[in-house]
């Protein structure tokens, strides 16, 4: 098939090469010309180091490449999702299929990638989102990964299902677009919050209790927006989770460690030099947490540390002298 993936940082350049190896047609786009054009030359990208570009692949800096396309990969970051895909929606041809893989929730609108695509594109084409456990450097090295490709619509789930499915690459189908979605983009404030304990001192006991509690509060605000709770315990979720919260392949992770060793939060996120879009999220988070009246101590916490300048360690503290409560809400009835 005919594929341009839109956005060359390190997901969407390793979805290309992916795509390529899989024996489709592939154009990968970048926002600048300068950095296409060292794409092309090198045959390498920086954000993917070791890592040789295939032969086959195609590069532009022209969004006319979605032109034709059977499928458009969406990989820019989230803040530039809703502003490239106005721009390609009349140059899109009937029937092609958009691939959502950028995580986040849109400030102000409080609205998911997939949503923010469909509404700039006209809601005239099929939506799939693509998400779960899988840091693009190993997708890059063909490391055995495992994702979900999520949309109400079933035929178009498993199209993209069979497109990106491969021997080092496997792809499960699912129905709940919300729930992905939100995993995507909440465990990436979970992240920045366990790489901020990591920082200061603290250990596995407290990264277990970051990820466990941030996922209950992850999974309560995507059941009271229409998501499935047990999409929570799957890749999308626990998968992702444990993946972004757990590793230095991470940018929100390593972000949290600079903040928890006492980085100001604005050189922190510029030291890591690409996007840490857990800083996005957790604003975006807060707020629509407030709106939909479900209580998320952690992001709250997390939203004092990163915007308010609130001291790490005092945060954590006031979690822990929360008001004492049940594990299970339903526990006794």
């Amino acid at each position: 098939m005919k594929i341009a993936v839109l956005g060359s940082g390190g997901w969407g350049t390793a979805l290309a090469m992916l795509l390529e190896e899989n024996g489709h047609q592939v154009t990968l786009w970048s926002y600048l010309e300068q950095e296409s054009k060292q794409l092309q030359a090198t045959g390498e990208n920086p954000l993917l180091p070791g890592v040789k570009l295939p032969a086959g692949l195609s590069y532009t800096w022209d969004l006319d490449c979605v032109a034709g396309s059977d499928v458009v990969v969406m990989a820019t970051p989230s803040f530039g999702v809703r502003s490239t895909a106005e721009q390609i929606a009349g140059r899109l041809s009937p029937g092609t299929i958009l691939v959502s893989v950028s995580k986040g929730i849109e400030k102000g609108t409080f609205l998911r990638m997939s949503q923010i695509i469909r509404e700039a594109t006209g809601d005239r084409f099929p939506v799939v989102t693509l998400s779960g456990p899988s840091h693009a450097e190993e997708v890059a090295r063909k490391v055995p990964t495992a994702v979900v490709s999520a949309s109400p619509d079933r035929a178009a789930a498993e199209q993209v299902q069979d497109l990106f499915l491969n021997d080092h690459f496997r792809v499960y189908s699912s129905s709940d677009v919300v729930g992905v979605e939100l995993g995507a983009a909440l465990k990436n404030v979970m992240a920045l919050c366990t790489g901020c304990c990591t920082g200061m001192g603290y250990g596995d006991n407290t990264k277990a209790m970051l990820m466990t509690r941030g996922l209950a509060e992850m999974a309560r605000l995507g059941v009271a927006l229409g998501g499935r709770r047990e999409t929570f315990a799957g890749l999308a979720g626990m998968g992702d989770l444990i993946v972004t919260c757990t590793s230095m392949n991470s940018r929100n992770y390593r972000a949290g460690i600079l903040i928890g060793q006492g980085v100001p939060v604005p050189e922190a996120i510029a030291k890591i030099g690409a996007v840490v879009e857990g800083y996005y999220a957790v604003d975006a988070a807060r707020a629509l947490a407030q709106k939909v009246g479900v209580e998320m101590p952690i992001t709250e916490a997390a939203y004092e540390v990163l915007y308010q300048g609130r001291d790490p360690k005092e945060a954590i503290l006031t979690l822990m002298r929360r008001e004492k409560r049940h594990e299970i809400e339903e526990t006794w009835g």
